[in-house]
């Protein structure tokens, strides 16, 4: 059973989430908080596997209540979604140095906010792909690689094209069915790109399908 602590400064946001949730029977709300301030003494109590993070609250932000929740050695183990409406380009960058795992728009259907939960309590880290789109374009201003990865030679033709959806933000199911796998054959795939590549979550992979050209 997932755990899961939702903190939000608006009432009703907290209901619907709670809601769309108690659809899984594997995912468990655990508590609730509307700042930053209290999130990370629920955090702290609760020690819950998952916490979906606000970024505009009183008292203290999300951002500053998830660095918080990352600094302290006793949360180890529980992972940051960052689930907001707003897409600023500063934003996305600080909630994902503050160590943020996902970042998600509050109009993710359903289906997606449950299995982003199962993710990040697995450890993957999860961009909507609107987002996904804007961190690459902030990775395409910097200043580029001189030159195309080398460990992309490593790949075969279909693990290539697996990586070319990672970058664009698709899930494990989704890449199954534009590329006609079964889901389990696709993270197969993931699992092996990751390994063959040496990167730390899809994140990394994002990036690096984008500074060799893959993306575009």
């Amino acid at each position: 059973m997932i755990s899961v602590v939702l903190v939000d400064d608006q009432d009703l946001v907290r209901a619907g989430l709670r809601a769309l949730l108690a659809n899984d029977d594997g995912i468990r709300v655990v508590a609730e908080a509307a700042d930053g301030r209290r999130g990370v003494d629920s955090v702290v109590r609760s020690r819950p596997d998952v916490v979906l993070m606000d970024l505009r609250m009183p008292v203290m932000d999300g951002i500053e209540a998830t660095r918080a929740i990352r600094a302290d050695d006793r949360l180890d183990g529980t992972r940051v979604v960052v689930l907001t409406t707003f897409d600023d380009d500063d934003e996305v960058v600080a909630a994902i140095q503050a160590g943020a795992v996902g970042y998600l728009m509050k109009d993710t259907p359903a289906a997606r906010l449950r299995d982003a939960v199962h993710r990040a309590a697995d450890g993957e880290k999860i961009l909507s792909p609107g987002i996904t789109g804007k961190l690459l374009d902030i990775v395409a201003a910097s200043p580029p690689a001189p030159a195309p990865d080398p460990r992309l030679a490593l790949l075969s033709e279909r693990e290539v094209d697996v990586l070319v959806r990672v970058a664009h933000g698709d899930t494990n199911d989704e890449i199954a069915a534009r590329l006609f796998l079964s889901p389990a054959t696709s993270r197969t795939y993931v699992s092996r790109i990751l390994a063959k590549l040496g990167a730390r979550d899809r994140t990394e992979l994002a990036v690096i399908a984008h500074r060799s050209g893959l993306a575009r």
